[in-house]
């Protein structure tokens, strides 16, 4: 009977054993990041790590993996960002407090009533840590009004300076430069961004709208002392997967942050229903039991890039939407977009769309060709 006793309780401890053994193989399987052929070329698979929100924030546990990029200094840039843009005050507090209930802790804003909102958070908030967020946000060049380099430099200090008080911290993670087509004014706000980063204020600088002209203007300068970390370009299946713009800025070490994974509804056609209803997105997602929004969404990080996601589908162009439930179920299928892969035949199809097609640099000044601004002015 002894025997017999022991030989039960081995059986009970080798069944324990091999039960911890799965579950901790599923535990990492789950958690593994993958790292493309792209991102390897680049050398940026080797630089992402997990990042999670703060254990502080008092909501559900989130599963997101959002894998994240070590910027020079050290900075870690979570490569998935809600898009606050067209938002108003109310709805940007509720989008924000969706996100971080989805996992995702970095957010890009506008100043003025996006970045108010994102105050209320902060602070009313307590149980929020300051150091589990990454807070994104811009400086306008005002090329509308063409001011003098001089003029231009101040504006870098003086928004920054309503930006931290209205926020009530003491520094944003990253600071990105609006483009102009006065490269002297680029070049001297770049300069002040700069100062403002080695005295702590900013942890890391970035561009918005660079076409390669903006780019290389910046880089007769900036590439002396401190480059752009990211270009904040559109990108969205019918475009291909690699612009001039992107090509030329990933070649000098600028890594590509990608906005309108649905479009931007600037211009018929609208390209964000063309996206919705392509055959081919609708095929794959059906083949994952996902979302059309979701390959979408895939395919750009997928690519290489970090991307900066809007709640929901549900927006027109300059004014956003989020009005739950929609607005927290789409972040929370968003925040998932690094648990699956598109395979490589799907990503080659998706390549090779050329509807709907769009400039990356949209958005920039008249000095970049074909923007928007550019194309109203003729």
């Amino acid at each position: 009977m002894a025997l017999l006793s022991s030989a039960n309780n081995m059986l009970v401890v080798r069944l324990f054993l091999a039960t911890l053994l799965v579950t901790t193989v599923e535990s990492l399987q789950s958690q593994t990041l993958s790292c493309n052929r792209r991102e390897a070329l680049l050398g940026l698979g080797t630089l992402v790590a997990p990042t999670s929100p703060s254990s502080a924030f008092a909501a559900p546990v989130s599963t997101a993996v959002i894998p994240a990029w070590r910027l020079e200094g050290g900075v870690d840039f979570p490569r998935l960002a809600l898009n606050t843009a067209g938002l108003t005050m109310d709805e940007t507090e509720r989008a924000f407090r969706n996100a971080l209930e989805a996992g995702i802790n970095h957010v890009e804003f506008h100043p003025g009533v996006e970045r108010d909102g994102i105050a209320r958070v902060l602070r009313n908030d307590k149980n929020i840590h300051r150091n589990s967020l990454f807070l994104t946000t811009k400086v306008e060049t005002n090329w509308e009004n063409n001011p003098s380099p001089t003029t231009a430099a101040d504006y870098v200090r003086k928004q920054l300076d309503r930006d931290l008080s209205v926020l009530g911290t003491d520094y944003v993670d990253m600071l990105m430069l609006r483009e102009s087509p006065d490269c002297a004014v680029v070049q001297t706000m770049w300069k002040e961004m700069e100062r403002e980063k080695e005295e702590g204020r900013v942890r890391s600088l970035g561009v918005v709208n660079y076409c390669e002209g903006a780019l290389k203007c910046l880089l007769s300068t900036a590439v002396r002392k401190e480059k752009p970390s990211v270009n904040y370009i559109q990108l969205h299946v019918g475009m291909g997967p690699t612009s001039a713009a992107r090509a030329f800025g990933e070649s000098h070490g600028i890594r590509t942050f990608a906005y309108g994974h649905l479009g931007e509804r600037a211009r018929p056609p609208d390209d964000t229903d063309l996206i919705l209803g392509n055959p081919t997105l609708r095929r794959i997602a059906l083949d994952h039991s996902k979302t059309v929004e979701d390959v979408a969404l895939r395919w750009v990080l997928q690519s290489g890039t970090a991307a900066s996601i809007r709640p929901t589908a549900e927006f027109v162009l300059g004014r956003g939407v989020c009005t739950n439930p929609r607005c927290t179920e789409g972040l929370k299928a968003s925040s998932q977009a690094f648990r699956w892969q598109l395979t490589y035949a799907e990503m080659k199809e998706i390549d090779a769309l050329t509807s709907p097609n769009s400039n990356p640099t949209l958005f920039s000044s008249p000095g970049c060709p074909d923007s928007f601004f550019a194309k109203k002015r003729r």
